[in-house]
């Protein structure tokens, strides 16, 4: 009765940590370029009882042992990195990834990664994202310039009133082998870490990387029903534990009124 009581235990605490999950998830389901996370689980240890293959006093052997569980525990919160949905926006620097890669963006001399093509224009006419980062490569636009052009290989052309070219910039999107293994840095930032591996640049709709669409973003690739549903079977399984719980204490306060 004791081993339920822990067990259960670590039960609500896993499922405390799924809820805490979902919960993110449903709150930047509005957040552009935001990739969803989801729990996985592992069992504790096992105490055995009775070991697997154990000779009997005929001389025979145990098929199946006597073990029980301990309990479960979380063993990572990983980032899917599926396609969200595209949604037009109309602005020239509005830029959606469609595929894999990420955009490049550095930050007090930091290299950061992002899905967010959401960018503006500076005072000085670079372009930057809504804390002022500059995309990478860095690319200033002309004094003059009326119309952005970027076609889905990345190359942005910058044209005056009389559809003169006054500028224009190869952009490069970022991969990673693998990219579950990125450090959220918040903001809709990821670093580099050893799990992810070095970046691999190239030029949109070359090597594996994703194509651009101008006008464009990608919205979070959360699904608000799927959301749901794992919110319920979360409940449930919380209030399974606990309730697990109150059955160990009802039989332990059973066992300690035995004599009256």
């Amino acid at each position: 009765m004791i081993r339920a009581l822990y067990s259960a235990r670590t039960g609500m605490n896993g499922q405390q940590t799924q809820l805490d999950v979902i919960s993110n998830n449903l709150a930047n389901v509005n957040t552009g370029g935001f990739k969803k996370s989801r729990t996985q689980f592992e069992d504790l240890f096992y105490q055995s009882l009775r070991s697997v293959g154990a000779e009997t006093v005929a001389g025979g052997m145990v098929p199946t042992g006597v073990q029980v569980g301990l309990g479960t525990r979380v063993t990572s919160i990983q980032k899917v990195f599926t396609q969200g949905s595209i949604t037009e926006t109309g602005n020239d620097l509005d830029m959606a990834i469609q595929g894999d890669g990420f955009f490049k963006i550095v930050r007090d001399g930091v290299s950061y990664y992002t899905r967010d093509g959401s960018f503006k224009r500076d005072a000085d006419g670079y372009i930057v994202t809504a804390n002022g980062d500059r995309l990478q490569p860095e690319f200033a636009i002309p004094t003059g310039t009326t119309t952005i052009n970027v076609d889905s290989g990345g190359m942005l052309v910058a044209k005056d009133q009389a559809e003169q070219t006054l500028g224009s910039v190869q952009l490069t999107l970022h991969n990673f082998i693998n990219p579950a293994g990125l450090k959220s840095e918040g903001g809709n930032l990821y670093l580099e870490s050893d799990a992810s591996g070095a970046p691999t640049e190239a030029n949109p709709g070359s090597n594996g990387i994703g194509t651009l669409t101008q006008n464009f973003l990608e919205t979070s690739n959360v699904n608000v029903t799927e959301e749901m549903v794992n919110l319920i079977i979360t409940q449930r399984a919380f209030e399974s534990n606990s309730k697990a719980v109150t059955t160990a204490d009802q039989l332990l306060e059973i066992a300690n009124t035995l004599k009256r």
